[in-house]
């Protein structure tokens, strides 16, 4: 009886950090931690990633290894645009390197977009939907993935637009909201020049943190009790997104952070505006939202690599 393989894959973003652990034998994923840890608070302004920034992600790394067994489990980490951004980047995965144990390495956007296409598509496939091409975003805190895949032939690019380099740029949501098609302009012309030689998709998929946490409020769920199996696959029309955004404005502060995470509801408000805007870009009125992103397709890259045979 051979010894059953495990890989645990951690994804460092620019407002969380994701950790997730499969079997390989069975592509099961059998354990999950998410912690907002605020890698990118004042990178904006500063340039570097803060003290306390790092502070919260080494306490989240030793708080995700006493709730998931690292033991016997071939560990990878990834890192993202904060980190790929920040002056004191070596410093800062030095000091996490020495202090958890756990070596992250910076990917590109390129990589980045591969790896979430790989899981989204795993999903996909479990939920047997059946669309031959789609266009697939991927709305984080320190950029935006557009991810065209039109059966073999897939067409990435990352920009550097995420909700929460956005909502530290500019003070108010309707200052945001004004200068969003400017800001996502790059997005809309690289769009543009896919559907030109490519053709439109059959579909717009959306996967992170704003995607699910609007599909989460119109399941009914806040962010203690998200269900990810649940939400994968939920449809989302572009005019739902105002009436959750006015839902989540509408809340006492306190009733917001209960609803979309603690240090968040500032977050998913800018991001909820980017996410429309994405609507007018990809020109669709609808999208399907999927939970399953990095953390899951660099766990089934590792296992694909390291496992076969």
């Amino acid at each position: 009886m051979t010894e059953e393989k495990y890989v645990i894959a951690i994804d460092l973003g620019s407002n969380t950090l994701r950790v997730t652990k499969l079997a390989c034998a069975t592509d099961t994923f059998i354990a999950a931690y998410e912690k907002i840890v605020k890698t990118a608070d004042m990178l904006e302004s500063t340039g570097v990633i803060h003290h306390a920034a790092v502070d919260r992600i080494i306490y989240a790394i030793k708080e995700a290894k006493e709730q998931i067994d690292f033991s016997s489990a071939v560990v990878k980490a990834v890192t993202t645009e904060a980190v790929r951004q920040a002056l004191n980047s070596d410093e800062v995965l030095a000091r996490i390197a020495k202090e958890t144990g756990v070596i992250f390495e910076i990917i590109s956007g390129e990589e980045e977009a591969e790896l979430t296409l790989m899981a989204v598509k795993f999903r996909l496939e479990k939920l047997h939907y059946a669309a031959r091409n789609f266009i697939l975003v991927d709305i984080g805190g320190g950029s935006t993935e557009l991810i065209f895949h039109y059966g073999e032939k897939t067409l990435s690019k990352s920009f550097p637009v995420g909700i929460v380099t956005i909502a530290q740029r500019y003070e108010t949501l309707d200052d945001i909201e004004a200068v969003l098609p400017k800001e996502m302009l790059e997005m809309q012309m690289f769009c543009a020049e896919v559907y030109a030689t490519m053709g439109k998709t059959e579909a717009f998929i959306a996967t992170a943190g704003t995607p699910t946490t609007v599909a989460a409020m119109k399941l009914g769920f806040n962010y203690e009790t998200y269900d990810p199996k649940k939400i994968n696959g939920t449809s989302l029309k572009q005019e739902e997104l105002d009436v959750y955004l006015k839902k989540l404005l509408s809340m006492p502060f306190e009733a917001r952070e209960i609803a979309v995470g603690t240090g968040r509801s500032d977050l998913i408000a800018a991001g909820i505006l980017i996410f429309k805007e994405m609507y007018r870009i990809v020109e669709f009125g609808s999208c399907i939202v999927i939970d399953d992103g990095l953390r899951e397709g660099l766990a089934l890259k590792v296992c694909a690599n390291s496992y076969t045979g």
